[in-house]
């Protein structure tokens, strides 16, 4: 048996490097290089348990069926992981602390045990406090098993026995191997037993969930690699003085990435909310400048969310700039086109952009409302609750086509719009009861729904 050695492993990439240093070399961040005790023999690992050796096998001879995806019993998490789970895959839920992740997966466990035996391992609360929150879920089905347990190889040794359809872990980092001498949460562990979970996953038709913590930075904690050798990586957000959480699928190699499921947090545990447009605009009763609509399309899901813009004058040198929910990089680049383009002088205005309901908006499609909605708090106008804005904006001011229009103004139309801001040159769909709007640039958008002065 060779000699064990001490090695320095980055905990945000698992950059390995014999000595210690401040920055690490692969992803430049500061202090993130923890000391541990590389050991010569490898670990028995989860194929040794399962004693079979694998076989190459013919691509013609592996058949593949839609119909082998199980429906999770709530729509929205189906929504989200590509229609259903599909037998033997490894699925990863991340999220802030006390965001949901436990109660939908309790949830989720009632649903698949009437199809087969469910294991939920804890490893941070007693099987008495997953019991009590059982019973204000209402989770009472017999094949759902609990166990209280943190060591892998007792973890794989209950999963050979029982031969559960489902395994959830909950968290893989209070998960470890005592064949390894550093800490439950450390790199080596978490990538270790994660391999081990892979294993079964891959040689049996057993589904795994696991759950994963998230850093300060909002990544998932441990290795960029715990992300790689997962099948399905999924985010809970939110905030926690919202009653709404969005599940946010960030690979998933059985479907499409970025799809979102929308659930509401109530003393029953997680309801899903089947049509979020309606939820995000319920609370938009008071009319006033700086408010305005646009369709975000998350996955292939469009929803209506609504844009409020602020513009003061500044008290200070500098005038400040704040964003809720929308880039503040981009907000920067259209207040100057608006300068520039438009001729509204913000440079001794305070500006802020908030996205109503606590969403995130990563996509261009919301730039024409972002500036609208400013354009409409400097002139102290009011943006009729008509109009449905959509569209990119360019440097040069220009209105750029978006992706999926039709879909998005299919789904304004179903909520009362009768008017649509949208891009010049776009195909127009032929929508009953929505009046389009095409502008070529930001300044026509202005004067069309603002009128000139």
């Amino acid at each position: 048996m060779g000699k064990n050695k001490t090695v320095f492993v980055c905990r945000e990439c698992g950059y390995e490097s014999i000595k210690w240093v401040g920055k690490c070399p692969s992803c430049l961040n500061w202090n993130t290089m923890d000391e541990e005790i590389k050991i010569a023999a490898t670990p028995k690992g989860a194929f040794s348990y399962l004693n079979k050796v694998s076989q190459p096998v013919s691509i013609k001879e592996i058949i593949f069926d839609e119909q082998n995806r199980v429906s999770s019993g709530i729509s929205e998490l189906d929504r989200v992981l590509g229609g259903g789970i599909v037998d033997g895959s490894l699925i990863l839920i991340g999220g802030d602390p006390g965001i949901g992740k436990s109660t939908i997966l309790l949830q989720t466990s009632d649903n698949l045990a009437k199809q087969g035996n469910v294991i939920y391992i804890s490893g941070e609360e007693s099987l008495q406090q997953i019991t009590l929150r059982g019973q204000r879920l209402g989770v009472t089905n017999e094949n759902l098993y609990l166990l209280a347990e943190t060591e892998v190889n007792a973890i794989l040794e209950v999963v050979n026995n029982y031969n559960p359809r489902f395994l959830i872990v909950d968290s893989i980092q209070t998960i470890f191997n005592k064949d390894l001498p550093s800490a439950p949460g450390s790199v080596s562990q978490v990538r270790e037993c994660t391999g081990m979970l892979l294993g079964i996953a891959k040689n049996t038709t057993t589904t795994i969930f696991i759950v994963g913590h998230v850093t300060k930075e909002g990544g998932i904690a441990g290795p960029r690699v715990l992300e790689h050798m997962v099948d399905t990586v999924l985010y809970f957000e939110g905030e926690r003085h919202q009653s709404f959480r969005i599940l946010r699928g960030v690979k998933n190699r059985f479907g499409s990435t970025n799809e979102i499921g929308v659930f509401e947090m109530t003393e029953k545990g997680l309801k899903e909310v089947l049509n979020p447009s309606e939820l995000f605009l319920s609370q938009r009763q008071v009319e006033g400048p700086g408010s305005v609509v646009t369709a975000s399309l998350e996955g292939t899901r469009p929803i209506l969310i609504e844009v409020q813009g602020l513009v003061s004058p500044t008290n200070y040198g500098t005038p400040r700039r704040m964003t809720d929910g929308f880039d503040y990089n981009r907000v920067a680049l259209l207040m100057a086109v608006l300068e520039k383009r438009v001729g509204l002088f913000l440079n001794s205005y305070d500006a802020y952009v908030n996205i109503a309901g606590g969403v995130k908006v990563n996509e261009p499609a919301a730039d024409l409302a972002v500036a609208l909605a400013i354009a409409s708090s400097f002139k102290e106008k009011i943006i009729s609750r008509d109009w449905i804005v959509l569209g990119e904006v360019g440097l040069t001011g220009e209105v750029r086509s978006i992706n999926r229009l039709e879909l998005r103004l299919k789904e304004a139309q179903k909520l009362g719009f009768t008017k649509a801001l949208i891009p010049y040159g776009s195909t127009i769909p032929q929508i009953n009861g929505l009046e389009m709007y095409p502008v070529k640039t930001v300044r026509e958008g202005i004067d069309v729904v603002l009128g000139g002065g």
